[in-house]
């Protein structure tokens, strides 16, 4: 089986779990883990540096992790140097976290509008001083980072800022297939990752984009030569994913189209993770109706392909109390076998056409003027 080196630490499977704003919380870090038995790197979702510098009470929530959780990883947004410098600073010294992970990856316009996430790679001396920041002030902790293949077709930046990130000391550097245009719309495009990799053989390279199940994490490796793969909306609703990844990782999986080895849980036992999802995310945030609130949003990903009708998706959606969800769950037909054709596209697969970025962004691929500590969000989790 393969082995990732992060640093100090041996990821085995070399099987990542992307961050995801509003969902790789501790909860669903810990049903992922469960899944994996532990196997694997399980990211934090996205949390912003002014935040965590400032202590931000939800930042502060956000950046726990359970005891059983090893490595502790947390990624950080961030667009100026020194509010970068010093979180990582604060991450090392206090010991919240064994790995810290770079977002140049984001999409969404709230990021890009400011030059950050997958706008950022274009501005090369600010990429460069962000991460000589953080590699500077993370001590013995292994810094890697997240990227997208550029802005657009035009400006393509994956190449140039892989070449940065290797001589200022990233350890690692994930790849997901597209462009900021493309948001999460199309084909990934894993040439690029194979690329990726043989431009800078000296550090690990990760792929990320268009992984929905163990088949296709190892084809993407066999393809590409990378060296490990990161795996976000595949597991939305599944969980189990990742154990599906430890089986074809360590040869107990066959997959194929039967999926012998793999999960393939009936309806009954898809209603016993949600609810058990439900009851984490309440004990979580301390309040079982906000932690049911906030379940709402994973429904419909739990239930994809399964016969339950449209009425009772829209009740599921709109419960508010554990009791309330576990009734609803209990009027299912539990008996259904796993659905054919499940395992596909989950979430978000609209394209954008337009990248939302400050004016003046793409003028001076070195110019960074104009950016500085006020682009910084002040609220973490995207």
């Amino acid at each position: 089986m393969t082995l990732l080196q992060i640093g100090p630490h041996a990821v085995q499977p070399p099987v990542v779990l992307a961050p995801m704003a509003g969902i790789t919380n501790a909860p669903f870090r810990t049903l992922c883990r469960e899944f994996s038995g532990g196997k694997g790197l399980f990211v934090s979702e996205m949390i912003t540096t002014r935040a965590l510098v400032e202590r931000n009470e939800k930042t502060m929530q956000l950046i726990h992790f359970d005891e059983t959780e090893k490595p502790r990883s947390i990624q950080l947004y961030g667009v100026d140097p020194d509010t970068v410098g010093k979180a990582a600073r604060m991450i090392a010294e206090e010991d919240l976290a064994d790995h810290i992970d770079l977002n140049f990856g984001c999409p969404v316009p709230k990021v890009t509008r400011k030059g950050g996430g997958s706008a950022l790679p274009y501005k090369r001396n600010l990429l460069r001083s962000i991460l000589r920041e953080a590699v500077a002030n993370a001590g013995s902790l292994p810094v890697t980072m997240k990227m997208r293949k550029g802005i657009d077709d035009d400006h393509i930046t994956y190449l140039d800022a892989g070449r940065i990130a290797a001589e200022e000391g990233i350890t690692a550097i994930a790849l997901h297939g597209r462009t900021a245009a493309q948001h999460y719309g199309g084909t990934a495009d894993w040439d690029a990752i194979a690329r990726l990799k043989e431009h800078v053989p000296e550090i690990p390279v990760l792929g990320n984009g268009d992984i929905w199940s163990a088949d296709d994490a190892q084809r993407m490796m066999r393809e590409t030569g990378c060296d490990g793969v990161v795996v976000g909306r595949g597991c939305l609703g599944r969980p189990w994913l990742f154990g599906d990844l430890v089986a074809a990782f360590e040869g107990t999986g066959t997959g194929g189209e039967a999926s012998e080895g793999y999960a393939q849980p009936t309806l009954k036992e898809v209603a016993a993770v949600m609810l058990r999802h439900a009851t984490l995310l309440g004990e979580w945030i301390g309040d079982e109706t906000r932690g049911v609130i906030d379940f709402r949003k994973h429904v419909a990903w739990y239930t994809k392909g399964f016969s339950i009708g449209s009425e009772m998706r829209r009740s599921l959606a709109v419960t508010s109390s554990l009791d309330e969800l576990d009734a609803l769950l209990s009027e299912l037909d539990l008996d259904q076998s796993w659905p054919v054709g499940a395992d596909g596209p989950r979430g978000r697969t609209s394209g954008r056409n337009r990248v939302v970025l400050p004016d003046g962004w793409l003028d001076d691929p070195y110019d960074c003027a104009g950016v500085d500590a006020d682009a910084e969000l002040d609220t973490s989790g995207g």
